[in-house]
């Protein structure tokens, strides 16, 4: 069993993967990981005397730990190192073909997760990395000290162009930052592409000069092929916009293409995650959303959807933390109470801006603040579009109420625990607030996590 070498030390050029393995009943947990070495790297299911052609030790995974998940019957994290020349420089494509090419398909095992990788530096620095990065989104915004503010234009299908644009604009004039296509809204019958980024960005335009900050709008230019998804990018580029969006759906080699076309083209990069929850979300099968957001930082896009917590979508709050710092911090070290299982070192690579939607309104504002910090983005569709008062009320209520606890926050005081009553105060001067704090009051989506650590921290006697 060549691929199963416990007592390999691993290089700091290797790449290493977690992988949570179920084996089938009578397979030993050891030879189910030594197999997954294999397939992901030089095996195949019989010996082939080709081997004797290279040097073919040097290019096998080695299998070097495997242990019992604490609390979980029939699963082991094993532990999985590969060479560095394995994988073409740059290249995501290359990478998750080797990593996830054949492997989750075995008939010898029951399930099979990738839970973690790390990219070593010298793999990290032959990718370009985000477009533009955090640092250099809020200067070209002009916006610092705080989240940014957007929100996903409702009925997402439907709308005709200029009726999409009235939303748009109602929606920044109120306060907000940034509008943004859906993730399905493309270039249908009802509304095609070219009609929409027009009035959309003539929308971003009276927004600005009312305003007299700098706003945008996600034009989505997803499409069929990369000649339509070049030509939507450079006409939202020609017309002004600083931001464009794609979907996870166009696939690795698209996306980075894509945010290469951003870098040299100075426009802002906005990923939406459809479709990732198909793989993402089950505890014992597919790729945890970890390990997705470390190939979207590498390959280059500025923002990501990443998790609310306390918002409509899958998130546990220990696990969405391990998110957010995979996506913004340089050097991270391992915390599996977290979900990190490896410490991760980014040499520099600029940071990607999370974004948080789905399902939060303005009464959640102190959790969002504390949960997720200010380098990110809280986009609030629902939660503008659906105010009693209209758009930019909603707009407005956002706005107002972010404002009042970023303020509390840098006064000293307790936000998690005196939120309500800074978000009650606030909403004694602003009517948008008020109304909103009462509509959507009693609106919480407490459910059980699918996807949870493994490891729980232990409080400390004292």
């Amino acid at each position: 069993m060549g691929y199963w070498q416990p007592d390999y030390v691993p290089k700091d050029t290797d790449v290493l993967c977690a992988f949570r393995v179920t084996p089938q009943d009578g397979v030993d947990p050891v030879e189910a990981a030594a197999a997954v070495a294999g397939e992901s790297s030089t095996a195949t299911w019989t010996v082939v005397w080709t081997d004797r052609l290279t040097d073919f030790r040097r290019y096998q995974a080695k299998a070097y730990r495997c242990e019992a998940v604490p609390g979980r019957s029939g699963e082991y994290m094993a532990y999985i190192a590969y060479d560095i020349d394995l994988f073409e420089e740059g290249s995501i494509a290359n990478l998750t073909s080797s990593i996830i090419g054949n492997v989750f398909g075995f008939k010898a095992l029951r399930a099979l997760r990738l839970e973690d990788m790390r990219i070593p530096p010298h793999y990290a620095k032959t990718f370009q990395g985000p477009a533009h990065g955090i640092v250099t989104e809020r200067e070209l915004l002009n916006k610092f000290g705080r989240p940014l503010l957007g929100a996903t234009v409702k009925p997402k299908l439907g709308l005709s162009a200029r009726n999409y644009g009235r939303v748009v604009y109602e929606a920044l004039r109120g306060g907000l930052d940034f509008t943004k296509d859906d993730e399905n809204i493309n270039s249908q019958p009802f509304m095609r592409w070219r009609d929409r980024f027009l009035y959309a960005n003539e929308a971003v335009e009276k927004a600005n000069s009312a305003s007299g900050e700098i706003k945008g709008h996600y034009m989505n230019v997803t499409a069929a092929d990369m000649e339509a998804m070049y030509e939507r990018a450079e006409f939202a580029k020609e017309i002004g916009s600083p931001i464009v969006m794609i979907d996870l759906t166009i696939g690795f080699t698209a996306m980075q293409s894509m945010a290469k076309w951003a870098r040299r083209n100075g426009v802002l990069l906005h990923l939406h995650r459809a479709g990732h929850s198909t793989y993402t979300r089950q505890k014992t099968h597919g790729v945890s959303f970890r390990v997705l957001a470390k190939w979207c930082r590498l390959l280059g896009v500025d923002h990501i959807h990443a998790g609310t917590v306390v918002g409509k979508l899958e998130g546990d709050p220990n696990t969405t933390k391990g998110y957010y710092k995979t996506l913004r911090e340089d050097k991270i070290a391992a915390d599996p109470t977290i979900g990190l299982l490896f410490d991760q070192d980014w040499a520099s690579l600029p940071g990607t801006m999370p974004v948080a939607s789905g399902g939060i309104h303005a009464g959640q504002m102190h959790q969002l603040l504390d949960l997720l910090g200010e380098d990110v983005v809280l986009q609030f569709g629902g939660g503008t579009i659906g105010h009693p008062d209209g758009i930019a009320a909603g707009a407005t209520a956002n706005r107002v109420a972010l404002e009042a606890m970023i303020l509390a926050r840098n006064a000293g005081r307790d936000i998690v625990r005196e939120g309500p009553e800074i978000l009650k105060d606030a909403a004694k001067g602003c009517g948008p607030l008020a109304k909103a704090l009462d509509v959507w009051r009693d609106v919480t989506f407490e459910y059980t996590s699918t996807d949870t650590p493994d490891v729980v921290a232990t409080p400390t006697p004292v």
